[in-house]
């Protein structure tokens, strides 16, 4: 039997400090072996310079641990995440993809927090940058974070439903990479595609097939199924997408932070039986 099974509490998708988590990667690691977490992974968005501290964490838990990262991709219109999982950090094109990713992310904030003053909501950007641990990697939650503290609203959910979503003041849309790019980048440092948390995508069901298809075409391997923001309804229906498409299954809590995330790291339901997990191709990229 391979040293990880369908029903090992692998927990492969979560932030720290080096995006928009909240915990430092030594204490996402910390985190993640208290909860029981038996493999982990840590997957910033586009950015891989968290992962050298994040393995000397793990190993120092004595936690197998596999090299991730989370890159946003725009695909018909919206942005989707691919996670790249057993990568080699260090890969000099995919370092250079994600940088050319990041780029542009100050500008785009700037241009969020103009849009926020004109609806009476000034300071934003200097309040968005107090909840940056990289300053590459300002973002959205980064303004969510500062709007809930200020007291304009309650929690998270509610500052994107009223100022960050497409159509509302704070929103700014940025040109992220392309699809098949992304998949390359992973698959040339040594890695496998997963496509992120895909029920959070609002698709008709002709463009998700499409985003299945051209992702398999280009060569991506896999798809989260059991995730943080899935019912179990969905979950089951990611399972028949997974076997559909003879995709690797792939679990993850997408954890951020002990008070913002709806899932804690490592409490996840098992995969189906029906599916082979993703971690079973890259047991030999586990450190």
């Amino acid at each position: 039997m391979p040293r990880f099974h369908v029903l090992s509490n692998a927990d492969l998708h979560c932030h720290s400090t080096v995006s928009d988590g909240t915990l430092a990667p030594e204490a996402v690691a910390a985190r993640a072996a208290a909860q029981g977490v038996e493999l982990w992974a840590l997957t910033d968005h586009d950015e891989v310079s968290g992962i050298a501290r994040a393995r000397a964490a793990a190993q120092a838990h004595g936690m197998p641990f596999l090299a991730g990262v989370e890159i946003s991709v725009s695909f018909a219109g919206q942005v989707v995440h691919i996670v790249g999982l057993g990568v080699d950090e260090t890969d000099a094109q995919l370092v250079e993809g994600l940088r050319a990713t990041r780029g542009g992310r100050e500008q785009r904030a700037r241009e969020m927090a103009a849009g926020l003053a004109a609806v009476g909501i000034p300071g934003a950007y200097e309040g968005a940058l107090k909840h940056v641990g990289n300053p590459d990697l300002i973002s959205r939650t980064h303004f969510a974070r500062f709007l809930v503290e200020s007291g304009v609203c309650n929690d998270i959910p509610e500052v994107f439903r009223r100022f960050l979503k497409e159509g509302k003041p704070g929103y700014v849309e940025h040109r992220w990479a392309a699809l098949g790019d992304a998949v390359r980048w992973i698959r040339e440092a040594g890695g496998v595609a997963v496509i992120a948390h895909p029920a959070r995508y609002a698709f008709s069901p002709t463009a998700e097939f499409a985003l299945f298809s051209e992702f398999k075409t280009h060569g991506g391997q896999g798809v989260e199924v059991v995730t943080g923001s899935h019912s179990d309804a969905e979950a089951v229906r990611y399972t028949d997408m997974a076997l559909e498409f003879e995709l690797l299954a792939s679990r993850g809590s997408d954890f951020h932070s002990p008070a913002e995330s709806r899932t804690e790291l490592g409490s996840l339901p098992p995969l189906s039986a029906k599916l082979r997990p993703v971690w079973e191709l890259l047991e030999a990229r586990v450190s």
